[in-house]
């Protein structure tokens, strides 16, 4: 990005599994100087850091970036306990830093457009929302991601949480009051130790019912991305989004390999200007996403969307632990 400069650090790149590129190779492959230790890096002053370590591992780095007075983006979920999550979302707010959770699906056009059809008023009360965030299961440099003491869990960790996020900010207010969810691992048995599949139902307070599909359930020559899909009906209008439609995508069975040419919005791209840049505006679907992009149309539908702060990172990850908690009992579980 112009006007930007990235250095990279990390000392822990020892514990990377088979596979993992991290550390100083890791910096060498994307061309970006490279920091021995955060100490090095902090005194190089930096105006904020993105947080991409090991779900389990991020207060730490969080808490440190507050300490030395630095904005930070920390990537999703944003802990994995709400303890956890608590003590990041108040050290950065006692030191005055910018606590953003990168969501960057906020960001895509679709979604702005499902925001300005239920926030103009043209969906009018919103019912029910089926939500789908599909994808394969991670393996080799990702494979940490199926490890539960790192991840937090399996794939109810890693896909509820987008979707929970999206309606966080499509409701604008509304809170979950309970979670339902099963679990199962039917696809990888004995491969893995996580939930490779899930199903999660939650009520809301506008009393909205989101149903979420997060399954790690594309073959393994599918695009990492499986995609995200919603479909909401409301009282006047049924409308759906796909979030990654803007590419092509299929197999090459010669190979088995995916295909995927993307085309639309770069939504990371979108994200990370958005929270170095937040005081730009780009309309959306534009393909810089400059930054907040705003929604259009009447009765609030014009508000920007932002970057996820801290406590909605915390509203999607209490939705995410409930789930695990109803699938252990087989009970709803309540939301404070």
């Amino acid at each position: 990005m112009d006007g930007v400069e990235v250095r990279a650090s990390d000392p822990s790149a020892e514990s990377a599994g088979p596979g993992e590129v991290r550390g100083r190779a890791l910096a060498e492959r994307l061309g970006v100087p490279y920091a021995e230790t955060y100490e090095e890096l902090f005194d190089w002053g930096p105006d904020a850091v993105v947080v991409a370590s090991e779900n389990a591992r991020h207060r730490p780095l969080v808490e440190l970036a507050a300490k030395h007075g630095v904005d930070v983006l920390c990537e999703k979920p944003l802990a994995t306990t709400v303890a956890d999550g608590e003590a990041m979302v108040a050290a950065c707010r006692e030191a005055g830093v910018r606590l953003g959770v990168a969501y960057p699906v906020r960001f895509s056009p679709a979604y702005a457009a499902l925001r300005r059809a239920v926030r103009g008023g043209g969906t009018g009360r919103v019912l029910t929302v089926a939500g789908a965030n599909n994808g394969r299961i991670p393996s080799g440099d990702r494979a940490w991601f199926t490890d539960p003491e790192l991840a937090g869990g399996g794939a109810l960790m890693d896909h509820t949480v987008h979707i929970a996020d999206l309606l966080d900010d499509l409701f604008d207010g509304a809170h979950a009051t309970e979670v339902y969810a099963q679990t199962n691992n039917v696809m990888y048995a004995g491969e893995v130790d996580a939930d490779t599949a899930g199903l999660v139902t939650v009520r809301y307070d506008n009393g909205a019912v989101a149903t979420i599909d997060c399954s790690w359930s594309q073959p393994a020559h599918h695009p990492v991305w499986g995609g995200l899909e919603l479909q909401l009906v409301g009282e006047r209008a049924t409308v759906e989004m796909d979030a990654f439609g803007q590419n092509v995508t299929g197999f090459d069975e010669r190979s088995r390999s995916p295909v995927q040419l993307p085309w639309g919005t770069d939504l990371d791209s979108a994200l990370l200007r958005a929270f170095l840049f937040p005081e730009t505006a780009a309309g959306p679907g534009e393909g810089s996403g400059a930054g907040p992009v705003p929604g259009g149309g009447a009765d609030g539908a014009d508000e920007a969307i932002r970057v996820a702060d801290g406590e909605a990172g915390l509203r999607s990850l209490r939705i995410a632990l409930a789930g695990y908690a109803s699938a252990r009992t087989g009970r709803p579980v309540p939301l404070r």
